[in-house]
This record gives C-alpha cells, sequence and structure tokens, in this order.
C-alpha cells in the first residue's frame, strides 16, 4: 500500500477548518471540497487546493477524510451522483470523522469495499476547543490493519484512538458518548439551579465537587462557561439534537430504553424553542433557569 502523501479533506464547518489545517500544518498536499466554497477560504489561503466535487477530490488522493453534519450528507458525500465513490483509487484510505448513524458507516464501506479502497469511521468528541488544539478523543471502527495505517493522520488531531471494533462500531461508540454528555449536561445545570437555590457562590460549589466523583469535562469545562453566560459554540445545541435524534432511532431499533437521554433531549427541544439552537450546550443553563423562574443576575 503506498505512504500517504496526498488528503482530500470535505467539511469545511466549526470542527473541519481547525482538523483539516492541522493535515495541512503536518506537510501534506491537501485538497478541499465543501458545499459552500467561501468556509474553505482559510485552508485554502494557506494552500490548499479547491476541488469542485467529492469525485474530483478522490481521483488523486491517497486519503480523504470527511466531517460534515449527518448521515445524508455522509451518503451523498460517499454515495451520490458526484460522490467519491465514483473516483476513488484502490488501496486508497476514506476516513469518515462526522458522527451519523452506525448503518450509514456500514454502507459506504461496502460501497468503498467494491472500488478497492479502506473505510474507517472514527467520529470524534472534544468540540471546536479540542480540534484547535489537536486533543480530540477519536472512536474507531473498522479493521485494526486499516487503523494501523491511519494512525499518522489521526494522531493529527488527537492522542487518544481507540479501536471501538468493525465498521460501525466507532459510531456506536460516539453515541454512547453523546448519551454520557447530554446526562452530564443536565447535571450541572440543575446542580447550579440547586446551588442558587440554596444561597451557594456557584463557583464554590464548582470548585468543592470538581476534583471528586461528580468531577467530568461538562463540569470543569461547560458549567463555567454558563455561571460566565459564555454561550460561544463549542458544540451547538442543534448538533447535540441531531445526535440524541441518532441515539433515540438506534435506540428504538435495538429496543434500549434511554429515559434520561429522552429527557435530555426534550430539554434541549426547549432550549431550541427559545431561539438557543446555534449557541453552545452550555446555554442549556437558561431552559434550566426559566423552569425554576430564576433571571441570571450577572
Amino acid at each position: 500500500m503506498s505512504e500517504v502523501r496526498r488528503v482530500g479533506w470535505i467539511g469545511t464547518g466549526i470542527m473541519g477548518v481547525p482538523m483539516a489545517r492541522h493535515v495541512l500544518e503536518a506537510g501534506y498536499r491537501l485538497t478541499v471540497h465543501s458545499r459552500t466554497r467561501g468556509k474553505a477560504k482559510p485552508l485554502v489561503e494557506r494552500g490548499a487546493a479547491w476541488a469542485d466535487t467529492p469525485e474530483a477530490l478522490a481521483a488523486d488522493a491517497d486519503a480523504v477524510i470527511s466531517m460534515v453534519t449527518d448521515s445524508p450528507d455522509v451518503e451523498a458525500v460517499y454515495l451520490g451522483s458526484a460522490g467519491l465513490v465514483r473516483s476513488i483509487r484502490r488501496g486508497a484510505l476514506a476516513i469518515d470523522m462526522s458522527t451519523v448513524a452506525p448503518a450509514t458507516a456500514r454502507r459506504v464501506a461496502a460501497a468503498l469495499a467494491e472500488r478497492g479502497a479502506d473505510f474507517l469511521d472514527a467520529p470524534v468528541s472534544g468540540g471546536s476547543w479540542g480540534a484547535e488544539q489537536a486533543t480530540l478523543s477519536i472512536m474507531v471502527g473498522g479493521e485494526p490493519d486499516v487503523l494501523e495505517r491511519s494512525r499518522p493522520i489521526l494522531e493529527l488531531f488527537g492522542k487518544s484512538i481507540t479501536h471501538c471494533g468493525p465498521v460501525g462500531a466507532g459510531q456506536a461508540t460516539k453515541l454512547c458518548n453523546q448519551i454520557l454528555c447530554a446526562g452530564h449536561l443536565v447535571a450541572a445545570c440543575e446542580a447550579l439551579v440547586f446551588a442558587r437555590k440554596n444561597g451557594l457562590d456557584p463557583r464554590t460549589m464548582l470548585e468543592a465537587v470538581a476534583g471528586g466523583a461528580a468531577g467530568s469535562w461538562v463540569v470543569s469545562n461547560l458549567a463555567p462557561r454558563m455561571i460566565a453566560r459564555d454561550f460561544a459554540p463549542g458544540f451547538m445545541i442543534d448538533l447535540q439534537q441531531k445526535d440524541l435524534r441518532l441515539v433515540l432511532e438506534t435506540a428504538r431499533e435495538t429496543l434500549a430504553c434511554l429515559p434520561a437521554t429522552a429527557l435530555a433531549n426534550q430539554l434541549l427541544t426547549a432550549a431550541q424553542a427559545a431561539g438557543h439552537g446555534k449557541l453552545g450546550t452550555q446555554a442549556l443553563i437558561e431552559t434550566a433557569e426559566s423552569l425554576n423562574t430564576l433571571i441570571h443576575e450577572g
């Protein structure tokens, strides 16, 4: 199998741009494609080439990486009328780092296998901050030898790279991650509401609990932003809701009962109804406060 030198990148959103930038900075020849060409401008200005379609992008790439929004987007990129499966070379790598349904990953892998290309589903956790700092956690589904071949690229984005099983297992693991994140998010909001209702300084409360059994990434990273009213999106409520839709759809298919996740989904729906969908998930605190008739006092 040939060494990876030419990388194609599809998707230049809040995660895709900083991740693709790491590829450029590592010295790979990078070609990019996005539905909105203007979003790829920061990468093109740094030396990336532009491709008009996924098909054109994949034609001479040693590896193609996709980071798009949802299952239909992944299917269009890989299997559509101008999809990369039409041109990808035998022996090339394809790595989807989006968060999509496990069944979507398996369909894409089957189509690529017919072309002789290798596939990994490798969704990530860590938000835009992790993408910027190359500290993402990567959950991989696929063959172990394909993972080892892909590891030098994956290590550009984070050092926590876990092989979770065959194709689709990376996506299923990411959905477990989102179940946990949603539960932690709701718990952090409720703890902050409870602290205020009982006359506590919320910052002191967080300091007291963060180092113990209640500590979590959400407590350390999002709860302080809730207090500061910093709702800039490391990960948007709309995207969390997309992921919880995938969780609940997959749960119905596999008869997994997830009542707490369903509750988190409903609370985030209330946040969307209040116009907060484009804000970071930490903006859920405003929904929790409104349920308790709390008014933020600065």
